[in-house]
């Protein structure tokens, strides 16, 4: 295993530890604080990915797709807008803040994401 093998898998490991935590809440009003952290260690690891992997020494097919992948999620999906009215203003209403999380899940999932990287991570 390369050295980059084992940083990604690092990272890896810690987008889908957030992911869980993400899946796991139960949309309580504390909740939002907790959903604002995971996303932001989440958009922080994509964004650590696809800055490592836009070298072009880096053509094995699975850093390819991390790049690609870590890149679209970065490009289409934007939640600070949401967190902040969210938390301005419906901080105690738990459908609002359970449709943000699934919201954010289903983005996670968009191009099967999660899955990808959980079978990249298995093939590491």
């Amino acid at each position: 295993m390369t050295n980059i093998d084992e940083y990604l898998k690092r990272v890896l490991e810690q987008i889908l530890t957030s992911y869980k935590i993400l899946t796991g809440l139960n949309d309580n009003p504390n909740d939002l604080e907790t959903i604002n952290k995971e996303l932001a260690k989440i958009n922080g690891l994509l964004q650590v990915i696809h800055n490592k992997l836009s070298e072009k020494k880096y053509q094995a097919d699975h850093l390819v797709t991390l790049y690609k992948l870590s890149g679209y999620y970065i490009d289409t999906y934007d939640f600070g807008r949401e967190i902040k009215i969210l938390a301005e203003v419906y901080y105690k209403d738990s459908n609002r803040l359970k449709n943000l999380r699934m919201l954010i899940i289903n983005s996670l999932n968009d191009k099967e994401l999660i899955e990808k990287f959980q079978i990249i991570l298995i093939d590491l």
